[in-house]
């Protein structure tokens, strides 16, 4: 009885998120991503339960925001996710808006060398600004990638949602057993390939992120390691306009251990979030530190398989 609730649940989720895309879709693009960013701010939000997440992470990590601030987050996050999740429905139109924005950071000489190194390259983002705004410059600047994604639970989204992500640039990898060997042949072969660092993996290694332990897969860096590839963080940045962004990469992250890398990944994004607090999704459930175990081999125990 439970799976029929869920898979109605599920469907009734789909379809209203169908109906909110195919109507912000007949609004000029200009519009159209605002208008999505506060109808999920101001709707969807409240219901769903995300300003309370909000609250508790920020509780958890920054308990030195004061209420203002706080109350200012809980309603601009669901609006940068609500503008981010149209932009990627936003197909062509998306594509075109970003596709002259120039790398910027001090890892942008770093992937330009490696490229034309045939040098393979590890692009790790996260879910801020607009993590597809950088795939979607790079493909129209002439560095191909391949990205892993992590399929969504609800089978009926993750349908139409593979699709859209699909017309933003190809290959994708599905983040299972498959989908992972064919993500590392591609970096193997000397490729780019790009993948998000900032998800709870429950066997990941124990470093921290805003001072907190949060369990992250130590694969990126095990994979540079491995195949030498040059390791670089890279940020699809909102501007104030609402509308463009930087594309920032940072340094190139040295090799050293897994778990230094994958501290340092997490070190680069807090820096990033902290500089622009609004655009880095605090709905998720980055910590979960009551899911955490005593055993002190946990501490150092690597995801093997990609976040």
């Amino acid at each position: 009885m439970a799976a029929t609730r869920n898979g109605i649940k599920d469907r009734t989720v789909d379809l209203a998120i169908r109906g909110l895309l195919a109507a912000m879709l007949f609004l000029p693009y200009r519009w159209r991503v605002p208008a999505t960013g506060w109808i999920v701010a101001q709707v969807i939000a409240p219901i769903a339960g995300w300003r309370d997440r909000v609250r508790e992470n920020l509780a958890y990590v920054r308990p030195d925001l004061g209420p203002a601030e706080v109350h200012r987050l809980t309603r601009a996050v669901p609006d940068n996710a609500g503008r981010s999740l149209i932009e990627i429905y936003s197909g062509d139109e998306f594509k075109d808006r970003v596709r002259q924005t120039a790398l910027q950071g001090p890892g942008a000489g770093a992937l330009s060398e490696a490229r034309e190194a045939g040098r393979p390259v590890i692009l790790v983002t996260a879910h801020f600004g607009n993590y597809d705004a950088p795939r979607a410059a790079l493909f129209a600047q002439g560095y191909p990638l391949a990205a892993l994604y992590r399929p969504m639970e609800n089978e009926g989204f993750n349908e139409h949602y593979v699709r859209a992500i699909s017309r933003i640039g190809e290959p994708l990898f599905a983040a299972d057993r498959r989908g992972v060997l064919g993500f590392v042949n591609y970096l193997k072969a000397g490729n780019i390939v790009g993948i998000l660092v900032d998800v709870h993996v429950a066997r990941g290694a124990d470093v921290t992120f805003f001072g907190q332990v949060a369990p992250t897969a130590t694969s990126a860096a095990e994979w540079a390691l491995k195949f030498d590839a040059v390791l670089l963080p890279i940020y699809g940045r909102r501007c104030e306009n609402g509308l463009d962004f930087e594309i920032v990469v940072d340094a190139p992250i040295p090799h050293t251990t897994p778990e230094e890398m994958t501290q340092a990944l997490n070190d680069s994004l807090e820096a990033m979030v902290r500089e622009n607090m609004d655009q880095w999704f605090w709905i998720h459930r980055r910590w979960k530190p009551e899911r955490r175990r005593e055993s002190p081999q946990r501490a150092r125990a690597a995801a093997r398989t990609a976040p």
